[in-house]
């Protein structure tokens, strides 16, 4: 069953997304759970939200569950929460057991988005959904990384993140603390509620389940269209992406015109905005390079990833990454 497939996975703090693709590139199916990141769930939780999405797909694609043989020739597993060497080994290692695929590389989901959004094979990427990331490939193939495990590495950014301030903006404007701001309204309006202090009572008591709060960042993003106080917020996220990718390219001492590539839930949610703050911060920082919002999701490139592997043809990357573009879009919808 393994000859010529390829296992590919975009494994994250709020989602996953698993995909069968033929070396041919055809999207022989794409199934979307629940979040598998093992810095949330351990290594043996995480791989069996795989398993179970892998089963789903392989009914999908008519193809037979015996497992006596691999799946695949080769499974990519681009995961949030693998941040350093130790945590590829141990996920590596581990996914080895259970005889997925002949070959299986682990990596942070960081590459993912670098791979969907180029074909160069280097450049910048930042991630910026459920939390924020970057990883940036120099033209020789030296990479420039970073942990990402919230505030105990220096994070801010995340869809928490924004969320959470949100929520303070909105408190802080209803008792006068801080400046008044629309978020008063909209934060609270999200859940049904009235007032930031009718949420932060829900929250309390457990009738809104905190981990919500991850729900308000595109609520901020919109709000910063015609608010100052949520405008500031983007900013801040602004500038954290623009860090990011300064460091890297810092470490990476690219000269030639480089790529950046940000991708992530709260990307799509800006409608452009937020790309278009990156980019002036980092014209700012005299730099030569674009700036770009990614058109793929991070399957298509964690497939692409894997027909590299395989010395796939162009043709039959093109055709994957059209397919599983259009498959990733219904599920979306």
């Amino acid at each position: 069953m393994s000859s010529g497939i390829v296992l590919a996975v975009d494994g994250g703090n709020s989602k996953t997304d698993l995909a069968l693709v033929s070396a041919e590139g055809h999207a022989l199916a794409l199934r979307r759970g629940p979040r598998s990141s093992p810095q949330y769930l351990g290594v043996d939780g995480c791989l069996d939200v795989l398993e179970g999405l892998l089963e789903e797909a392989l009914r999908d694609a008519a193809l037979a569950d015996g497992r006596e043989a691999p799946v695949a020739q080769v499974a990519e597993l681009l995961m949030a929460g693998v941040d350093f060497r130790s945590d590829e080994d141990e996920l590596q290692a581990a996914a080895a057991r259970r005889g997925w695929a002949h070959r299986i590389v682990v990596e942070n989901d960081t590459f993912a988005v670098l791979r969907a959004g180029t074909d160069r094979g280097w450049g910048i990427a930042v991630v910026c959904g459920s939390g924020i990331n970057c990883v940036g490939v120099s033209p020789d193939g030296r990479h420039a990384r970073f942990p990402s495990l919230g505030a105990i590495t220096g994070d801010w950014g995340g869809g928490y993140d924004v969320g959470l301030a949100g929520v303070v903006a909105a408190a802080r404007s209803e008792d006068g603390r801080g400046p008044r701001t629309s978020l008063e309204q909209a934060v609270p309006a999200h859940f049904g509620l009235s007032t930031p202090q009718e949420l932060a009572e829900a929250i309390h008591r457990g009738r809104v389940a905190q981990s919500r709060i991850i729900e308000l960042a595109p609520v901020v993003i919109a709000e910063a269209e015609r608010d100052p106080v949520a405008g500031r917020i983007v900013e801040r996220l602004a500038s954290e992406i623009v860090a990011l990718a300064r460091v890297a390219l810092r470490r990476l001492e690219l000269e030639e015109p480089v790529e950046v590539l940000v991708g992530g839930g709260l990307v799509q949610a800006g409608d452009g905005r937020l790309v278009d703050a990156v980019r002036m911060g980092l014209v700012e920082a005299d730099l030569r390079l674009t700036v770009r919002a990614t058109s793929s999701a991070p399957i298509v490139g964690a497939a692409l990833l894997g027909l590299d592997e395989l010395g796939a043809s162009e043709e039959a990357k093109s055709r994957a990454a059209g397919e599983l573009a259009a498959a990733a879009g219904v599920r979306s919808a």
